[in-house]
């Protein structure tokens, strides 16, 4: 009997870590079709499920109707007081709406407002008329946008995100677009964070659930449609760090609360953002030889900050990769030698460094000199 403890007690253990690695696992899968959490400084994706794959955004399209009209008034095509004149099209569109009356002239303000804190389909129409024509061929512009601004699977049939099975979008190209939008708009992205907005007489509260959640929500827009389910887009920013969240496909309002917080709380806890170098900075001071100085220091062209498990802090290893000394001259701007970052579980990241100033080479006697001083000693000094 003595003999089958070993392996008893063996099997047990094997047993129980994969209990524990299985249940981690569980611990955050996801119920929503697609999902994808990014980090907005660096990029970085902490958690995604078929973010590539094709799916109806509904209402989440309207990120890209409002960036037409953000862009238009940033370049001075559009203005917040201009008015835009009701069609009948708009008016008899069904769905979300803003209750924009037959004929009426409301502001673009009022109509922005109406598209994002109310989710108006009448709105959407009006605005994609007004600059352009018609729905359809502000529908064309649209998926031409999204190519210049490589959301390269992205294709729209309508300003509104009604059901179309060609009507289609990505959880990554969505995420793109909403860091767009918050790069390139910082005047007018504060409209998403707005609660609420007034048109008709009729108060409606913005559809983004994390907006009431104080958790430092500040946009962007919700979806839903019967064979999308439901969805958002959403940004939460927490003492100067933000992520970017899209998910999609899941069975009610309240599940896609749920889930939108678990996941934007699980991507705060378990990842954090670590400053490495700046520009100003040396990251490592390099010998020259023949040259006016004796070193150079090397820097990054840009600051290094890279989003990491927390975990991972203390597993990360730095090397700098050079040939030493550098023979002068050596110009400003060129490469002197690699940065890499090595964390686990990842590929090596390498960083080219580069010189930030000028050296000029030694003149003739001073180089011969140099050079006898090398052969006597060992020494470039």
């Amino acid at each position: 009997m003595s003999r089958c403890r070993p392996n008893l007690f063996l099997s047990i253990s094997v047993i129980i870590l994969v209990f524990i690695y299985s249940h981690l696992a569980e611990a955050f899968s996801t119920s929503a079709k697609q999902v994808l959490l990014v980090d907005y400084e660096t990029g970085e994706t902490l958690f995604e499920k078929n973010a590539d794959e094709l799916m109806s955004p509904a209402s989440m399209s309207k990120i890209m109707t409002v960036y037409l009209a953000f862009e238009a008034l940033k370049k001075g095509h559009l203005k917040l007081e201009d008015t835009i004149t009701v069609s009948e099209k708009a008016w008899r569109k069904g769905g979300s709406r803003m209750f924009l009356n037959l004929d009426s002239q409301v502001s673009v303000a009022d109509i922005i407002r109406g598209i994002i804190v109310q989710s108006g389909n009448d709105a959407a129409i009006a605005l994609a008329e007004h600059l352009e024509g018609s729905e359809e061929e502000f529908s064309e512009i649209m998926t031409l946008k999204a190519k210049e601004l490589g959301l390269d699977n992205s294709t729209f049939k309508n300003a509104t995100g009604w059901p179309d099975p060609d009507h289609r979008m990505t959880a990554r190209d969505l995420c793109k677009l909403a860091m767009l939008t918050i790069r390139n708009f910082p005047d007018f992205y504060s409209i998403y964070s707005e609660t609420d907005f007034v048109h008709n007489k009729i108060k409606q509260r913005n559809r983004n659930p994390l907006l009431y959640k104080g958790m430092g929500s500040d946009g962007l827009k919700t979806g839903h449609t019967k064979a999308a389910g439901y969805g958002l887009t959403a940004s939460v920013e927490r003492s100067g760090r933000r992520l970017i969240l899209v998910i999609n496909g899941l069975k009610s309002a309240r599940k896609r609360t749920i889930e939108s917080q678990r996941i934007i709380e699980w991507g705060f806890r378990t990842y954090t953002n670590y400053k490495l170098f700046s520009p100003s900075n040396p990251v490592v001071d390099i010998d020259v030889w023949l040259g006016e100085s004796k070193t150079i220091p090397a820097y990054l062209n840009s600051e290094l900050t890279l989003t990491l498990k927390r975990s991972n802090k203390r597993k990360m290893k730095l090397s700098v990769k050079y040939d030493e000394p550098i023979t002068a001259p050596i110009s400003k701007g060129q490469t002197l030698g690699i940065l890499r970052v090595e964390i686990p579980g990842k590929n090596s990241l390498e960083y080219p460094l580069i010189s930030s100033s000028n050296i000029k080479q030694l003149g003739p006697f001073n180089r011969i000199a140099a050079a006898m001083n090398y052969l006597i000693w060992g020494s470039g000094d």
